[in-house]
């Protein structure tokens, strides 16, 4: 095929001319490429203050949770102080899943002190030791020889419930222990009860059984002071064996006859004895 049509007098070249039309003018710098449009930066996060960006404080070790325990406890002159350095405390975890703090109840001038294990329900929702169905049967047990809150100090080596009323774990109870003992040390009973295992266990640095310690009496050291200690079967454990509230009522006999014999007859504390029911 050939040419059939004159499109101009002069031969085009027109990939020349394309090339012309797209270079810049003689002189002319070329324009410079345009940048790609920059992403936009992602928005930074807030800057947190100190106090939201502050580490937990790592856990003490168990040794040194002690030692601050006993420092703490040794610097109270008073009851009223030592439940203070208590409330201040932080080495226990059971205090932040507690309600409150259950310290003591009756009268601290008493010469009998009965400690338990650790509070339940019942007392974590009061604050006071033995106010549940155990704490009734305390109270009939106390009137059984005599005796009321009005002259018994009542507390716990363990100040606050553990959750589910489990056994407080041993470090639980050591680093409570120096708080008990300097609670039993201004009250300074002349005789002091153990109620249940755990309890006689911690203070009196006894192994065996309950069976094995009550009973009899035994040596509590409050430094070099020796008070005389009893150590008897708990209210929670009578609840649920009552066939055992015999041996029970043979421990408070053996309890109202030291109290006869410490304290003059004009001022005995404990009346008739009445079994307990």
């Amino acid at each position: 095929m050939g040419v059939d049509m004159a499109v101009d007098d002069a031969p085009h070249d027109r990939l020349a001319e394309c090339a012309a039309a797209l270079s810049p003018p003689l002189g002319e710098a070329p324009a410079p490429a345009a940048a790609p449009p920059k992403p936009e930066a992602a928005a930074s996060p807030p800057r947190q203050s100190p106090r939201e960006r502050r580490e937990p404080p790592a856990a003490l070790p168990a040794d040194r949770l002690e030692q601050t325990a006993r420092e703490s406890a040794a610097s109270a002159q008073t009851l009223d102080e030592l439940r203070e350095a208590l409330l201040k405390f932080e080495g226990c975890g059971l205090k932040a899943t507690a309600t409150q703090l259950v310290f003591g109840d009756g009268n601290p001038q008493a010469e009998i002190m009965f400690v338990g294990e650790a509070p339940g329900a019942d007392e974590d929702r009061q604050g006071v030791p033995f106010v549940g169905r155990a704490g009734q049967l305390l109270d009939k047990m106390l009137a059984a020889i005599g005796l009321d809150r009005s002259k018994v100090y009542i507390a716990n080596v363990v100040p606050w419930r553990p959750p589910g009323n489990r056994t407080p774990t041993p470090l639980e109870t050591s680093v409570c222990l120096p708080f008990t003992r300097r609670q039993i040390e201004l009250v300074h009973p002349k005789i002091l009860v153990c109620l249940g295992a755990a309890s006689a266990q911690t203070l009196l640095g006894n192994k065996d059984g309950i069976m094995r310690m009550r009973g009899r009496w035994l040596d509590y050291l409050s430094g070099a002071e020796r008070i005389k200690a009893l150590a008897m079967l708990h209210p929670a454990y009578l609840l649920r064996q009552p066939a055992q509230k015999k041996l029970a009522w043979q421990d408070l006999r053996l309890l109202a006859k030291e109290i006869a014999r410490l304290q003059p007859p004009s001022q005995h504390a404990a009346g008739p004895a009445k079994a307990v029911e």
